[in-house]
Parts: C-alpha cells; sequence; structure tokens
C-alpha cells in the first residue's frame, strides 16, 4: 500500500515523539509499504525568523512570505528539518532521501492567489511522481519539505498539509495520515469528532469551531478525498504507532475524515 504520511508541529521539537514517529514510518517501510514523508517546519522557521529580527505573520493559517522569509524557509525546511529527519529514520535503520518539492521538479507551483496578498506562498498545480517511485524502487522513504518551484523559477512556500495532499493525488496513495500536536478535530461541544464528513467542513469554519491551521488541513483532506485518495486521518502524532494497523484494525484515535 502507498502511505503519505505528514509530520508537523510538536512532533518535530520533542526528540521522543520523533523518535516514535520515525519508528512507525520506518516499520510501515519495513512492512514493505510504500511511505512518503512530507513535513512542516513552521515553529523552526518561526524561531529562526525571531532570531534574526523578523516578526512572523499568518492570514487564515497561511505565512506571509516575503523574500527574506522564503529563502529562510527554503534554508531551515528544506535543509535543517528535513535533514533532520532523514537522520530519524536512519537512526531506525531505514534509509531516506530528502528532496524539497522542486528537486527532480516532484511539484510545479504557482503564486496563491489572495487578498490580502501573501508573497512568495505557493499552491501546486502539477506534479510528476517518477522520483518517488525511483525512489521507493530502492526501499527507500522519500522525505519532501514543503517548499516548490513556480514556472517562474521562483521557490514558493508550499503549506504541508497541502503539499502532503498533492503528493498523496499525485501517487495515487491509498492512505493520507496527518501526525499532529492535537488529539485530532474537536467539534463545537469540545469533544474530538471520530468522524468528520467533508460536507461538514464548511459549517464548522462558518461557526468558527474550527480555525488558524485546521482550516488548511481539512481543505487539504476534503482535496484528497476528492481526488482519489481512499483514507484520510487526522492522528495524535503520540499514537503514530498505530499507522500499521491503519487499514487493518480498528482505530479508535483522532479523526477520520470521509466523503459521504
Amino acid at each position: 500500500m502507498k502511505f503519505v504520511v505528514k509530520l508537523g508541529g510538536a512532533a518535530l521539537e520533542d526528540p521522543e515523539m520523533l523518535h516514535r514517529c520515525a519508528q512507525a514510518v520506518a516499520e510501515l517501510a519495513r512492512d514493505g509499504h510504500q511511505v512518503a514523508l512530507v513535513h512542516g517546519g513552521g515553529v523552526q522557521l518561526t524561531r529562526t525568523l525571531k532570531q534574526m529580527g523578523k516578526q512572523s505573520e499568518f492570514i487564515a493559517g497561511l505565512r506571509v512570505t516575503d523574500a527574506v522569509t522564503r529563502d529562510t524557509a527554503l534554508m531551515v525546511l528544506a535543509g535543517h528539518v528535513n535533514k533532520s529527519l532523514v537522520a530519524s529514520l536512519g537512526a531506525h535503520g531505514q534509509s531516506a532521501v530528502g528532496l524539497s518539492g522542486g528537486d527532480g521538479l516532484i511539484f510545479r507551483a504557482r503564486k496563491k492567489r489572495t487578498a490580502p496578498d501573501l508573497g512568495f506562498v505557493g499552491e501546486i498545480v502539477a506534479s510528476d511522481p517518477r522520483w518517488l517511485e525511483a525512489i521507493w524502487k530502492m526501499g527507500s522513504v522519500p522525505v519532501l519539505s514543503s517548499m516548490a518551484l513556480g514556472f517562474d523559477g521562483e521557490y514558493y512556500n508550499i503549506n504541508a498539509d497541502e503539499m502532503a495532499a498533492a503528493c498523496a493525488m499525485s501517487c495515487n496513495a491509498d492512505a493520507l495520515v496527518f501526525l499532529t500536536d492535537v488529539p485530532g478535530v474537536r467539534g463545537a461541544d469540545g469533544d474530538v469528532l471520530r468522524w468528520l464528513n467533508i460536507d461538514q467542513i464548511a459549517v464548522l469554519a462558518k461557526d468558527e469551531v474550527i480555525s488558524g491551521g485546521m482550516l488548511p488541513k481539512l481543505s487539504a483532506c476534503r482535496e484528497a478525498l476528492l481526488h482519489g485518495v481512499k483514507r484520510v486521518r487526522i492522528l495524535p502524532a503520540a499514537e503514530a504507532g498505530v499507522l500499521s494497523d491503519l487499514c487493518s484494525a480498528r482505530i479508535t484515535q483522532g479523526t477520520e475524515v470521509m466523503v459521504a
């Protein structure tokens, strides 16, 4: 089976959590599954920008990205964070190849048209999964940072959830899993929703039950399901160990996002 796993948030900051997540991905690969790991790194990027004296600004969960922020994102995400994840998988005996979406022109982007303007924030418009397939044939795991090249030759900062969905759609993944630092999607009563129909997303957003980073995440879930990805789940990173049981056993953690 093909799995796309998106990792972000506190899991990238907590060594024990990162160890668990890397172990779970390595076990999936050893069981014969084809796994692509897509990662964010917003906390690390915000920290680096702060050290540089730059304040981070977000609109609807997306980072406003000027040229300096974009270049810093390339350094932090495609550099330090990406290679740290490759090292974590290697510590579990699993070979991995670190890439950005621009390498091999795997993903092509265009500027995201928004009001107000977000700068060098992009959206994926084309993909070529041949490099992913080649890495899988070698028994390795592609590790993708959320940067992609535009047709104008510029790098664009891509929301990592959107990148994960684009990756899952491109390679016809059987499952897309978001490993997060929250227990799942919470409803109006504050309880975690075990199941969430994509038709409910707009209502939850309108009522401001969901906001911030959950907005692009659920939008990415919706797009993936509408474009052929069979299963989409938002799962707390602390429960990454259940990944190997995702398609063969009853999983009670997190939120399953579904089409009616």
